[in-house]
């Protein structure tokens, strides 16, 4: 069986599923799994993990039992873990010396694990002694699928950053060359102090070896400056455009991954890119320095004496495997604290960004506990990983001093026999110091490459992913859109219906059909999750129907470029964002060269231009992020008259009024009604104000129209639509 490692806090199902698959010779891919397995925000199901297996071609059941009744026949099986978590059980084997029963599990955030009876009762059994497994068994549809081959980035992916920057690349390497060459002088010169100047006590032999060893060491600290200046340009643009490229891709992913993603996921892919930079940057070029000096000494070693070489080539190697041995468990642990520096980052981004709310209600001190737990977690991973180290550099070092320990005495002892002069003798000695460095050196490498490849194996699931952006799509407003063909124009809801994760669970739109016709108001009003803010995210293409299908007159949604329709759309969302920039930028962000007199109109038709026009730096005035500083009624006009400086053909607001009070909502739903004019308009509200005048009006209730018609109309059926607004003051009397 091959063990998966879980690149972040959601994947243990998807992992433990491959490594079910691959015992059985199957190697799925982590990505291909997770699409199948309906993978969350919070996390993954038992169901999700058994809807998965059935697609690859598993027969599969669920039970819940007691430890004694595992049987050894169904393994390996994937158990919940912790009630939050899953792993999967290997064996069951008995202890040789004392019987006890030892169970073997694969856990994708920490490894392979034996466990004694105790501590796996600990985690698997629930408060009624029972524990949840999945039991799988292939099929003949399993053997017979062909696993589908997902792109992998490996180093070659990394070397085009490396091409733009040859020349300054060559110039290094013609640095470190120099600078290796210089240092190949040094035992020579040793060699001829001790035996041509002290040895003969002539004092200006000595004095011109002296100052030629000057020489050279201030024509390093030279090549130094310069090789170190070049390294941190050539590191700091590999590094801008590594990371521009990934936050490039990011962007062009469809908004359901994002939905599966914490922030501090996110923030620790961002910091992997800085240990590629490292790689590819300081530790490839160190590496390629201490080969060429490495190779240099090597030579001038065996001039000296090749008895001597061999001794240090036979510890030496010794010393890398010994290095190497303790690479694949430092793996393992890397992974598990991706993870704990993930849920780190987003415990501390909610206590920032929930300030407000902690201090209102009493919540600081649980959430600062819950801090401090993840840090005893994150401490623990780091005195593992640090005993690993520890272990490993313990032995390297002991391996080391050996090796310099036998290299002085045959050295010494080839000067007692006459072999060897006292001059070589530290001229060797010299040349071991040196070839040391080189050999530490290698180590750090084959550590760094590690990291790097950890780095880019969690990189996979954003570049594998498909962008939303498709080159079969056509602009929003092409020929298919413009034709008539006898058709009302509009858009077109036909049997459509979503759910958000995977077919088990509960339908948030269900059996839709409808007509929004252009250049019409429509109002759609229902109770909270009644799937009015869904149905508008799926126009937006922010979802794709599960069935059914949109049209906007002839043309089907799904062929339409996603950036084109969103262009041609004024949006204000009830979750709308603000960003840490001016006024004036957060409105016009189409726009790099603002029209002023278009944002001018933006400003009046959004009743905020007085607002704007007190403020001591006008609309070059910063607001924060979210739109810190200012009301959440000033936020609503930021965002209405962001929609309207867009001056689009399709309006959506959802609740884009719900923040402002009777006198504002008055003021700008009179200076919407001409900016409406001749625009398809889509508003999704509660307030009787905002959608009494809509041409219709669409009652939604759990996730199906259940009435249609204007106010009047709706009103007369004292109905769903009735029973929504008759509170409300104008129905009140």
């Amino acid at each position: 069986m091959i063990f998966f490692a879980q690149h972040d806090q959601m994947d243990c199902g998807p992992a433990c599923l491959a490594m079910v698959a691959s015992y059985y010779g199957k190697n799925f891919g982590l990505q291909y799994l997770r699409d199948k397995s309906f993978i969350t925000r919070e996390g993954v199901s038992l169901l999700g993990i058994s809807e998965a297996s059935k697609k690859i071609g598993f027969k599969e059941i669920a039970a819940k039992l007691k430890i004694e009744e595992l049987d050894s026949d169904l393994f390996p099986c994937i158990i919940h873990w912790n009630q939050n978590h899953f792993v999967v059980l290997i064996k069951i084997s008995k202890n040789f010396f004392t019987g006890k029963k030892i169970y073997k599990i694969a856990d994708p955030g920490h490894g392979l694990l034996s466990l004694t009876e105790e501590k796996f009762k600990k985690s698997w059994l629930s408060h009624e002694d029972k524990g949840v497994a999945l039991f799988m068994e292939p099929t003949e549809e399993f053997y017979n699928q062909t696993p589908p081959q997902e792109e992998k980035l490996s180093i070659k992916y990394l070397l085009k950053y490396l091409r733009p920057h040859q020349a300054q690349m060559g110039w290094m390497i013609f640095l470190l060359t120099l600078g290796t060459l210089s240092t190949l002088v040094f035992p020579i010169l040793t060699q001829k102090l001790i035996d041509e100047g002290v040895s003969k006590k002539n004092l200006s032999v000595i004095t011109v070896i002296l100052l030629a060893q000057l020489a050279f060491f201030f024509g390093n600290i030279v090549i130094n400056i310069f090789r170190n200046w070049i390294m941190l340009v050539v590191g700091t643009k590999i590094n801008i455009q590594i990371i521009s490229d990934f936050l490039k891709k990011l962007l062009k992913l469809p908004i359901k991954f994002f939905d599966t993603k914490l922030m501090g996921d996110f923030n620790q892919r961002i910091q992997d890119h800085e240990r590629i930079e490292n790689f590819l940057t300081s530790q490839s070029l160190l590496t390629l320095f201490s080969i060429i000096t490495f190779t240099a000494f090597f030579g001038v070693l065996w001039y000296y004496d090749a008895r001597i070489l061999a001794v240090y080539m036979i510890l030496t190697i010794v010393s890398i495997l010994w290095s190497l041995y303790w690479m694949n468990k430092r793996k393992i642990l890397d992974y598990f604290r991706f993870q704990q520096r993930s849920e780190n980052q987003e415990s501390i981004y909610e206590i920032i960004n929930g300030v407000s709310e902690m201090k209102l209600n009493q919540f600081e001190d649980f959430k600062r506990k819950e801090w401090e737990q993840i840090q005893q977690k994150l401490f623990k991973i780091n005195i593992r990983i640090l005993k690993l180290d520890q272990v490993q550099l313990s032995g390297f070092e002991f391996i080391n001093q050996l090796k310099n320990i036998l290299v002085t005495f045959l050295s010494a002892y080839f000067v007692i026999k006459g072999h060897m002069t006292l001059g070589a003798l530290l001229s060797v000695s010299y040349i071991i110091g040196q070839m040391n460095s080189p050999v530490s050196q290698l180590i750090n490498f084959f550590r760094s490459l590690q990291d790097a490849k950890l780095s880019l194996a969690r990189l996979n699931e954003v570049q594998n992913n498909p962008e939303e952006e498709q080159e079969n799509q056509v602009p929003l407003l092409s020929k298919k859109y413009t034709e008539q063909n006898g058709i009302e124009k509009g858009i077109y809801f036909k049997n459509v219906s979503f759910q958000y994760e995977g077919p088990q669970s509960p339908y948030v739109l269900k059996d839709i059909n409808l007509f929004i016709p252009d250049g019409k108001i429509t109002a759609i009003v229902g109770a909270s999750g009644s799937g009015k803010t869904t149905l508008m995210k799926m126009l937006l293409k922010f979802y794709e129907p599960v069935k059914g299908e949109i049209k906007f007159n002839h043309l089907n949604l799904s062929e339409v470029s996603p950036t084109d329709l969103r262009k041609n759309c004024g949006v204000v969302m009830q979750d709308g964002f603000i960003f840490s920039d001016t006024i004036e930028r957060n409105i016009a962000t189409s726009d790099e060269n603002i029209d002023y007199e278009k944002l001018n109109t933006a400003l009046e038709t959004a009743n905020i231009k007085s607002f704007v026009e007190e403020l001591p730096l006008g609309l070059k005035t910063k607001i924060g992020a979210s739109g810190n500083g200012i009301s959440g009624g000033q936020k609503q006009r930021i965002l209405i008259a962001r929609a309207v400086y867009k001056n689009p053909h399709f309006i959506l607001f959802d609740e884009a009024t719900s923040a402002l009070d009777a006198e504002n909502e008055k003021i700008i739903h009179n200076n919407l009604q001409s900016f409406f004019r001749g625009k398809t308009v889509i508003i999704v509200a509660h307030r009787l104000s905002t959608v009494k005048n809509a041409d219709q009006i669409i009652v939604l209730k759990n996730g199906q129209i259940v009435e249609q018609g204007n106010h009047q109309e709706l009103v007369s059926k004292k109905a769903d639509y009735f029973n929504l607004v008759k509170n409300q003051l104008e129905l009140g009397n």
